[in-house]
């Protein structure tokens, strides 16, 4: 119980700081969102007089009289909320409304992809493990070569051969864009459509290093004394290999498995440029590109939020899988 109080403390203590950096990190960067928004009223034309920037001011969060200390546990108590301000590339729509839009589209694209390749890799890389020196290691240097092209040359390579010049696959979109978004089966059915080749994309890239991470600890984990005992008393191949080598073997994985859960929320900034795709990887690059730092932050939060969460839980379920971690030394 000690342990899982620890691990719990630990990531409060943590959450807490990145709440904190998350307030300051804006306020040192220079510019000022209400300048942002005055320019671009300023190409459209138009004039604000001072009351008008004033609320403007008040509206988004600058240029307010009350101190550092009570801007801060203001802003915690905002986070707590749920009110992340109010987007300056999209105004007036508040930060939270663009997030809930687009982090479904992003959790469901990255997350099955990601999950996908995880599966697969620690599937190919026990059997290569296990059966290694056979041609089954030729899987190796061929997924890790896939790993090592950038992925945006990947990705730009798929829709060249596979959207523009087979028409397999739509361009880009999240979806067929005479539809609307809702739970019907066409629109299911063409948002499945559209999402197939960056999933493949992003299996493609990231298999690789999976496969080559599990097999390098099955050779490692095979040589073991439990799994020399275990082919001693004649038990079968196929029980050796999954409940004494790969269970082991695999838990290095299972750790680089909750990092990666975590920054799925984050996205791929550069699978979704390249397929236009709707998710938080495009809002992301949208902030960055507009100075909109009420989006930024909000964004970074609920990355930081996912990340620590999927750790926590991994931390959690590792101790379950292997009691050594719950010892302490």
């Amino acid at each position: 119980m000690r342990y899982y109080a620890r691990k719990l403390a630990f990531y409060l203590v943590a959450f807490w700081a990145a709440l904190t950096l998350n307030f300051f990190i804006p306020r040192l960067m220079p510019g000022n969102p209400v300048d942002i928004l005055m320019a671009k009223l300023a190409q459209r034309g138009g004039t604000v007089d001072p009351s008008a920037r004033r609320a403007y001011e008040l509206l988004l969060g600058s240029g307010s009289d009350e101190s550092l200390l009570s801007q801060y546990f203001s802003y915690l108590g905002n986070m707590f909320r749920g009110d992340l301000g109010v987007s300056v590339s999209s105004f007036p729509t508040p930060v939270a409304d663009i997030i809930a839009e687009a982090l479904p589209w992003t959790l469901v694209l990255v997350g099955i992809a990601t999950f996908l390749s995880f599966v697969l890799g620690v599937v190919l890389g026990t059997l290569v493990g296990w059966r290694r020196g056979t041609w089954l290691d030729s899987l190796v240097p061929a997924t890790t070569v896939l790993a090592a092209v950038p992925y945006f040359w990947l990705a730009l390579i798929l829709v060249a051969l596979l959207a523009s010049g087979l028409g397999w696959f739509p361009l880009l979109g999240g979806y067929d864009v005479v539809l609307s978004p809702g739970w019907d089966p066409e629109f299911l059915g063409s948002a499945i459509y559209h999402g197939t080749l960056p999933a493949l994309t992003i299996v493609l890239s990231s298999v690789g290093g999976w496969l080559l991470g599990m097999r390098n600890m099955m050779v490692s984990t095979t040589s073991e004394d439990y799994v020399l005992t275990a082919k001693a008393k004649g038990l079968r191949d196929s029980r050796i290999m999954v409940r004494y080598a790969a269970r082991n073997a695999v838990l290095p994985s299972v750790a680089g498995f909750a990092i990666s859960l975590g920054f799925v929320v984050a996205g791929s900034i550069i699978t979704e440029q390249v397929f236009s795709y709707p998710g938080i990887g495009s809002k992301l690059l949208q902030a960055v590109q507009n100075n909109d730092y009420a989006l930024m932050q909000g964004i970074f939060l609920v990355i930081t939020v996912a990340v620590l969460g999927a750790n926590l839980v991994v931390d959690l379920l590792y101790a379950v899988i292997d009691p050594r971690t719950r010892v302490s030394g």
